[in-house]
C-alpha cells in the first residue's frame, strides 16, 4: 500500500493553517482528496486577490 508522502501532507496542513487558521485536528481529519481541493481553492483566492492588487496599481 502507497502512503501519501509525510512531507507534502504537513506541506498541504501548514498551507491550509495559515490561511483559514483552522485546528490542526480539523485539517488532519480531511480525506485527501478533500484538502487537496481546499488547497487549491485557496491558491486561487489569493492568485484572484493578487490579480486584483496588480490591476489596482496600474490604475
Amino acid at each position: 500500500m502507497m502512503r501519501y508522502p509525510t512531507e507534502a501532507l504537513w506541506q498541504e496542513i501548514a498551507f491550509l493553517a495559515y490561511h483559514l487558521h483552522w485546528r490542526l485536528d480539523d485539517l488532519l481529519d480531511l480525506e485527501h482528496m478533500d484538502r487537496v481541493r481546499m488547497v487549491r481553492a485557496v491558491v486561487s483566492l489569493n492568485d484572484r486577490a493578487w490579480q486584483a492588487v496588480r490591476e489596482y496599481g496600474q490604475q
